[in-house]
């Protein structure tokens, strides 16, 4: 793999220690921005490299094998971190420290060095030392109890909320942070991200919105989540869907106009004709496919789009023309963001396996 990497993040060496969940996108991210990153995994991982979701979530990073078991192998391991910018690391709180590998030990040898660590519930906390997975980190911030209809119960949101958006992009955010106050202070330090910190943070808007009286306990009842009839799915005549978010007046105006719909009969301030407004809209949508109405929508302000598969999410017009999606290595993925005038991230090539040596020489 080439290692003359381009990107806002060139020059800059990760050390990232296999884990699941949050950690393999943080360390993606960070490649596609274009750090120089090792994945250090157990003897035989890279056999898996080939697999689907490795080559997505591993691309643009090499993998040494290594038994942190073994004192030999664990010196090496400590030996790339001390020439390293950052570490990341998924374990429990204290497997670490244990394998002799904890921040302490790595910054007896790298004083600069930003230790990014990731768990579900933090280092520390009664929950610390728990099993746990992205479900349970969102049910104890208020999330997941805000997501989904009144009479039924929160359906798990994939783990976008807890593994990536208070995981991944909060390490992302932290040791980037962290880089740069050791580049002026020459000192390092620990960036301890919990999914439930990261989860309570993305909730922000919505506790200033509880405690302004903006929003209730009760789900499908709020502005955000299904309770008015203009910021939610409805079923077209084949079975698919249309998203709505016609919040401000003059959008709604639109999505009226589109609907062919009398704003005298439906004014959207009126709670009392939510009921009935819900109705006409369901009846309008059930009328025509979804792509006939996506047609129909496209190019207005009404704020409606076509909800969409992960097989037809690529071939979108919007997403074609911005080259959100592409094929490389024979699978369609994402392409990096956010975007860079001056620096542009690119996709990486597909991960493999490389002795430590390699790394060390190119590093020291």
């Amino acid at each position: 793999m080439s290692t003359s990497k381009t990107g806002p993040l060139a020059g800059c060496r990760i050390v990232e220690f296999d884990a699941i969940g949050p950690v393999p996108l943080a360390g993606m991210i960070l490649a596609d921005l274009g750090a120089d990153i090792v994945r250090i995994g157990r003897p035989g991982s890279g056999a898996m490299a080939n697999m689907p979701g490795n080559v997505v979530l591993n691309r643009g990073r090499q993998t040494a094998e290594l038994n942190l078991k073994d004192n030999a192998q664990r010196d090496q391991a400590m030996a790339l971190t001390a020439h390293a910018d950052a570490v990341l690391e998924g374990q429990r709180p204290g497997v670490m420290e244990r394998l002799g590998l904890g921040p302490a030990d790595c910054h007896a040898r790298n004083p600069k060095l930003v230790y990014g660590r990731m768990t579900g519930w933090g280092q520390d906390g009664p929950l610390a030392q728990s099993a746990g997975h992205d479900i349970g980190y969102i049910a104890i911030t208020g999330a997941l109890g805000s997501i989904g209809p009144k009479d039924a119960p929160p359906p798990p949101p994939l783990n976008l909320i807890g593994d990536y958006g208070g995981g991944t992009m909060f390490l992302v955010t932290g040791v980037l942070a962290a880089i740069l106050s050791a580049r002026e202070t020459g000192k390092g330090q620990v960036v301890d991200a919990a999914m439930t910190d990261g989860a309570a943070v993305l909730m922000s808007m919505f506790y200033a919105f509880h405690a302004g009286g903006m929003w209730t306990a009760e789900r499908h009842a709020n502005l955000l989540d299904g309770g008015t009839p203009w910021y939610r799915c409805y079923e077209t005549s084949d079975g698919s869907y249309m998203a709505v978010g016609a919040i401000e007046p003059q959008f709604y105006a639109e999505l009226l106009a589109k609907l062919e719909l009398d704003p005298d009969e439906f004014p959207q301030g009126d709670k009392a004709g939510w009921p009935k407004m819900t109705e006409a809209f369901a009846a309008k949508f059930a009328s025509r496919t979804r792509d006939e109405w996506a047609v129909h929508f496209e190019g207005s302000d009404a704020c409606v789009a076509p909800v969409l598969s992960i097989a037809e999410a690529p071939s979108h017009p919007h997403n074609v023309a911005r080259e959100t999606f592409a094929e490389r290595n024979g699978i369609m993925q994402p392409m990096p963001a956010p975007r860079f005038s001056e620096t542009p991230a690119e996709i990486g090539a597909a991960s493999g396996t490389v002795p430590v040596e390699d790394v060390l020489a190119r590093w020291a």
